[in-house]
């Protein structure tokens, strides 16, 4: 009783509109990457209140939108977990993009905080004090990674927003005090090629930026299952993303107006950076000044990498726990699902790129062109579902490298136009994937798979324990003949059956035990055809089933011919995955699943790897 107790207590929920503000202060925090935080100066000292409006509006609008279509999302379906059972198939072809798009927004932000924020400070020994801070950096957010969860990091993330605020709040009075100087809006510089070079890409790059990230992901699941308004919580978040941008970029303003121009610098591209100047600007006014600064910087930072380090974490162990990739049974569980080693690998990188002085831009060009197409096609992929190995995966990497070497180009050699078409080229080649005449076969509308669950996913924590295992019934080897039924279409193995009376319940419907009942069957022939030659008398290992798993569909009854496809679906060093389909005669899916088998020596049922002749048997045929 006392258990039942303390357990109701605990998972009392806060009232909708408190959630919805809390967490819309973690979104906009989380938002607030080193991309956001620093290179919102340097646009604003290129292109005055005009450039600022430029880069702040498609953050906001891209933060908006997202929050607003998962709000859809979610509600297309009843539950809580709707929205994670829709990522779960949604997100499938786009794993490796999200670590690369998670992992490189860490070493951004750990490479601005380091190459704005502490190098201008000219502490020396610089090899002593950029790698010590670089460490301060990862050990302060990994600890708050791993001692908040996605659950609890909307309370630390408020705790830390309200020492941000009063620091926001001075900086704003000792602006006031000085005076803002002469702030006009200037007229759209319809003729500045410089602009257009960035601005189209900024524009393309924020508005579906948010699509990739993984934090926004894992935030908008969880306010779904806490009964919080997505949309209500992007609104805010939103907003007071775009109200902190608006207040670091107006501060780079008054700077500009009291003397900071002198702090701009040229770099190693030949152009002028303006990122730091506030960090000079303040340093030279007053430490109380400085500190408030320092505050704000750190907040923002440490907020965007702890928040990268629970959703790398969440995604590392559910994609551990899915993948039959054979390097997974090599290394360690807990290393396998670790974010640390990818934290000190874009430690170590960011440093690498501080020391080499290379600029924001330098990383900012991936999200102006790698993944742009990738975003896109995401986006698309939310209304029009394709099977997971639709998506042209060399195609879309080939797309995204030319993109970011065009981009490139036009950076180094100060030609706009090469970097508008290097943003523009992974755009018009998606569109290109959904108009051309085979589009149909490469993005169908199948309900089925938006629908359908994955076993282990992000959606669920599956429990770690291996059911019973069950042997394997093989036929008679002697039965050699193929009359036996089943034919292959491809890699898929079909038998044909009828179902009659006996495969019946009370009420008339195929009894739900007879599914399984005909994919053990298909199964059996399925290895019959493959492996002929095997003697349960003489052989040297069992297959053994590891799970089952079965989702269903639709029912169907008697006398109905009914197909089972049966397929060798991936394989590591000690398991094999099987997946199955089952078909009426007009074609209508009656249900899916998939099962794992292991193998174990016929003498002591000790595991073993898989052995050659089942490998041999496999391999054509996954």
């Amino acid at each position: 009783m006392g258990n039942r107790t303390m357990a109701k207590s605990t998972s009392t929920p806060l009232p909708r509109s408190i959630g919805a503000v809390l967490w819309g202060i973690s979104i906009a925090l989380s938002w607030m990457w080193g991309l956001g935080l620093f290179f919102s100066v340097q646009f604003t000292t290129q292109f005055g209140l005009f450039g600022l409006l430029t880069f702040a509006v498609p953050n906001f609008l891209g933060l908006l939108i997202f929050g607003l279509v998962t709000h859809h999302l979610a509600r297309r379906q009843s539950g809580s977990e709707s929205l994670a059972q829709f990522f779960a198939n949604w997100s499938r072809p786009f794993r490796l993009v999200f670590f690369l798009y998670q992992s490189l927004a860490s070493t951004l932000t750990i490479f601005a905080f380091i190459r704005y924020f502490w190098q201008p400070l000219g502490f020396e020994p610089w090899l002593l004090f950029m790698p010590l801070v670089m460490l301060v950096v990862l050990a302060a957010a990994i600890l708050f990674g791993e001692e908040f969860d996605i659950k609890r990091i909307k309370f630390s993330h408020a705790v830390l927003f309200l020492l941000l605020l009063p620091s926001v709040v001075y900086l704003m009075f000792v602006s006031a005090s000085k005076g803002i100087g002469p702030i006009s809006f200037p007229k759209l510089p319809t003729n500045d090629w410089n602009y257009w070079g960035y601005a189209v890409p900024i524009m393309i790059g924020f508005l579906v930026g948010p699509w990739l990230d993984l934090q926004q992901w894992q935030r908008a699941i969880q306010m779904h299952r806490e009964k919080v308004s997505i949309a209500a919580g992007y609104i805010i978040g939103s907003s007071l993303f775009f109200l902190l941008i608006l207040f670091h970029g107006l501060t780079a303003l008054w700077a500009l107006n009291w003397g900071a121009a002198e702090f701009i610098r040229t770099g190693i591209t030949g152009h002028n950076y303006g990122q730091e100047i506030l960090l000079r600007m303040f340093s030279s006014t007053s430490s109380w000044t400085f500190s408030a600064y320092a505050v704000f910087v750190s907040v923002c930072v440490l907020t965007t990498l702890d928040s990268g380090y629970i959703a790398l974490k969440w995604f590392f162990q559910a994609n551990a726990s899915t993948s039959n990739h054979p390097i997974f049974s090599l290394v360690p569980t807990r290393l396998l699902t670790s974010p640390i080693p990818a934290f000190l690998l874009a430690g170590v990188v960011a440093l690498l790129a501080a020391v080499l002085r290379f600029e924001l831009e330098f990383f900012m060009i991936f999200y102006a062109t790698f993944f742009v197409g990738y975003s896109i096609l995401a986006i698309f992929r939310c209304f029009i579902i394709s099977p997971a190995n639709a998506i042209p995966q060399v195609k879309m990497f080939c797309i995204g490298s030319l993109a970011v070497v065009i981009f490139s180009f036009g950076y180094f050699l100060r030609s706009p136009a090469f970097q508008i078409i290097g943003s523009l080229l992974p755009l018009g080649y998606v569109i290109w994937l959904l108009v051309k005449p085979s589009s149909a076969e490469e993005f169908v509308s199948d309900s089925e798979e938006l629908a359908a669950p994955v076993a282990s996913s992000m959606a669920t924590r599956p429990e770690s324990a291996v059911s019973v295992a069950s042997p394997v019934t093989v036929l008679d080897p002697g039965a050699v003949q193929h009359s036996l039924g089943g034919h292959f279409e491809g890699k898929w193995f079909i038998h044909t059956l009828v179902a009659t009376y006996a495969d019946t319940n009370s009420v008339g419907n195929v009894y739900f035990g007879m599914y399984a009942m005909w994919v053990g069957k298909a199964r059996e022939l399925f290895f019959n055809r493959v492996m002929p030659k095997f003697n349960l008398k003489d052989t040297s290992f069992y297959i053994l089933t590891r799970s089952f798993e079965h989702k269903f569909v639709r029912e169907t009854r008697e006398f109905e011919t009914v197909r089972v496809k049966i397929r060798v679906a991936s394989y590591n060093r000690k398991f094999a995955t099987l997946e199955h389909e089952i078909y009426d005669s007009s074609d209508a899916l009656l249900g899916k699943g998939k099962q794992s088998l292991l193998f174990v020596s016929s003498t002591d049922y000790k595991m073993l790897d898989i052995p050659p002749d089942v490998y041999t048997a496999f391999i054509a045929h996954a």
